[in-house]
């Protein structure tokens, strides 16, 4: 089955729903990845309480990485210039949300990169979250086929791009910025010690 016959496929099923289950989708497609942002801060908020300067690090990095993803997929949107397939699929159902005007391409789905890279970087920054972010991320690229404005193989290559180029950046940049997280903790500056945290006095 081709991505165009596969998106048709979806998006009847979505059609078939009942209002309720549309309407959630809706609102999930809408503001879903909002929950990122939540967890961002909760991260880095518990990282202010570690004595490792490395999971300052990776509380600090997990937005950054996800914003770079975000460049990223707008950077080969502008270069595939695939049109929606809510005007391009012949035969498909109207999408659940209004399609995306002319020049805002399909390929890769922004919203998919960005729920692949925010899964796995804050799954980097704490393990056990990945039982939470991974299912959402693979929710949000569902949604975004469902409500008609994304063709499947947008939203998997968003996930594969968001999950790889976030995960690189992390593991590239972790030591670095610890070092970076360490300096700032020891040099006493009362506003940069606030953000990083304070790390505790070690027990003699």
């Amino acid at each position: 089955m081709d991505s165009s016959a596969l998106y048709r496929t979806i998006t009847d099923f979505a059609h078939s729903t009942p209002p309720w289950v549309r309407a959630v989708f809706e609102a999930w497609t809408e503001y879903g990845l909002l929950l990122f942002g939540l967890l961002f801060i909760s991260v880095w908020w518990r990282a202010r309480g570690q004595d490792d300067p490395r999971a300052m690090a990776r509380a600090v990095l997990a937005p950054l990485a996800t914003a770079l993803v975000y460049v990223a997929s707008e950077l080969v949107k502008s270069t595939v210039d695939e049109e929606r397939p809510c005007r391009a699929v012949s035969g498909a159902l109207a999408p659940l949300v209004p399609c995306p005007p002319y020049g805002d391409w399909s390929f890769p789905s922004n919203h998919s990169a960005i729920a692949g890279a925010a899964a796995l970087v804050l799954a980097l920054a704490v393990p056990r979250l990945a039982l939470l972010t991974v299912p959402v991320a693979l929710l949000m690229a569902f949604s975004r086929v469902f409500v008609g404005v994304h063709y499947p193989h947008d939203a998997a290559m968003g996930l594969l791009l968001g999950a790889s180029l976030g995960t690189l950046t992390v593991l590239a940049l972790t030591s670095p910025l610890a070092r970076v997280t360490a300096a700032v903790r020891a040099s006493g500056n009362p506003a940069a010690v606030w953000f990083t945290g304070r790390a505790r006095a070690r027990q003699g």
